[in-house]
């Protein structure tokens, strides 16, 4: 366990914090702000009026993003921003955004390395990811097998057995269901879904996204209307915590600049996953000839996941000061319990807002299991080949009841390891191969045939 804490300082403290927030804003000023430049036109490619059902993939712009969304947004989105508060005071929700913006530049680069370097099979699949264009496009094979072995064990550990005793706690504290219970059903409505491979994966998230999201910021929407005369104070209090040191209050132990800063980048990266190189596997299933539009869909992700659902969290949680109460030991309460705290107390109706949470949870955590298990599949087949991806399917859905029932510390963090490494390989290639996204960037927007399908010149 030592040694994990050890490696898990590396990967998520100061040092993997700098590179990958630097890469991030080296990528903005190479691509000029291309996130804040073309968000409104990134949002016109998932209306449909793009999609070619005559070009290479599997599916549609909307449903890779929904597909990437359903990994992303997960229990970061409510424990996770419960924590970085906890952890580093409401400045850490002001990194966190900063860490969202420079990730929209990454996901963008990503997506766009994906489909540029993608394999399309005979049978029409495809195969995509950074270990793709990190053996095509850098020519470092041990590279890209080193990135899809970490995304594999980070797919058992982050994406599946961590998710699903986040699903089941909840699930027993709220609603009395018995944690294997729960993992089993997971378990078989998980098998149901990802035997039809992406395809499925990206219809069922394309109607469960949409859905779980709306769901979740409506029901913190209601807390804002309600205390409405509170948000402005909110925003003043996140701002000013960013910059200046917290003091001590109820079960808030105050923290300094430099601790707002740690927890929310590493909340924020936890969250959004931009420079992991777990999104891109399922950015480069996409149906487009056009590796640009993948990467400015993707640049959506991290805007949806942690500027507005992350937001909406740390809304309610400061407006209820909920972050000031201790807990029977005297100590500040974080995480999931700081949240449902949050919203009980915005919404004053009992324990009605420990339930949303709780539904919130669920059904944020079972999204992250569906789409990770899609990348993990991919990753095992570049190791291993395509006859590896039922037996690990199998395994992936057999895993899920265990992962529900067990304690799960030591999973938890060899899997947050795996998780955090599986950057560094994905930086290097996208910091190597930024002139590649830099020049189809502007050979792209040159040609307004290609921004426009139906301009005529």
């Amino acid at each position: 366990m030592e040694i994990l804490n050890f490696l898990g300082g590396i990967v998520w403290g100061p040092v993997g914090i700098v590179i990958l927030v630097g890469t991030g804003i080296l990528m903005t000023l190479m691509l000029k702000a291309i996130q804040f430049r073309k968000l409104k036109y990134s949002f016109k490619l998932i209306s449909g009026k793009f999609d070619d059902p005559d070009d290479d993939g599997e599916i549609t712009h909307f449903q890779a993003l929904s597909a990437a969304l359903s990994a992303t947004i997960g229990t970061g989105n409510i424990a996770g921003v419960g924590t970085a508060i906890a952890m580093g005071g409401p400045g850490a929700v002001f990194w966190m955004w900063i860490t969202a913006l420079f990730g929209m530049a990454l996901k963008y680069c990503e997506a766009l390395l994906s489909l540029k370097f993608r394999d399309i099979h005979e049978d029409g699949t495809v195969s995509a990811g950074p270990m793709y264009y990190i053996e095509k496009g850098l020519g470092q094979k041990w590279l890209a097998v080193l990135f899809a072995f970490f995304a594999v064990v980070a797919s058992f550990g982050i994406g599946n057995m961590v998710q699903a005793n986040s699903v089941a706690e909840p699930a027993l504290e709220s609603f009395g269901i018995p944690k294997i219970a729960t993992g089993v059903i997971l378990g078989v409505l998980t098998f149901l879904v990802i035997i039809g491979g992406i395809k499925r994966i990206g219809q069922v998230a394309s109607k469960f996204v949409p859905f779980m999201a709306i769901f979740y910021v409506l029901s913190a929407l209601i807390i804002l209307i309600i205390n409405a005369d509170k948000i402005a104070m909110a925003f003043t209090t996140i701002f000013q915590h960013a910059f200046t040191a917290s003091s001590a209050a109820g079960g808030f132990a105050g923290a300094t600049v430099a601790q707002a800063l740690r927890f929310g980048v590493a909340r924020g990266v936890f969250s959004n996953e931009a420079g992991l190189g777990s999104a891109p596997i399922a950015h480069g299933a996409a149906k487009t000839k056009e590796p640009v539009r993948e990467g400015l869909v993707a640049m959506i992700g991290p805007f949806v996941d942690t500027i507005i659902i992350c937001t909406m969290t740390a809304l309610v949680i400061v407006i209820t000061n909920s972050h000031e109460i201790t807990n029977g030991a005297g100590k500040g309460i974080t995480g999931a319990v700081l949240t449902s705290t949050a919203f009980n107390n915005g919404l004053n109706m009992g324990s009605m807002g420990q339930y949303i949470v709780a539904l919130g949870i669920i059904f944020f955590a079972f999204s992250t299991i569906i789409s990770w298990s899609y990348y993990g599949d991919r990753s095992i087949e570049y190791i291993l080949g395509s006859k590896s991806v039922l037996p690990y399917r199998i395994l992936y859905c057999v895993l899920i009841p265990v992962g529900a029932y067990i304690k799960l510390d030591f999973v938890w963090n060899f899997s947050d390891v795996a998780n955090g490494f599986m950057a560094w390989p994905n930086l290097i290639a996208i910091i190597f191969l930024s002139p590649v996204v830099v020049k189809m960037t502007k050979e792209y927007f040159s040609d307004k045939s290609r921004v426009y399908p139906d301009y005529k010149k």
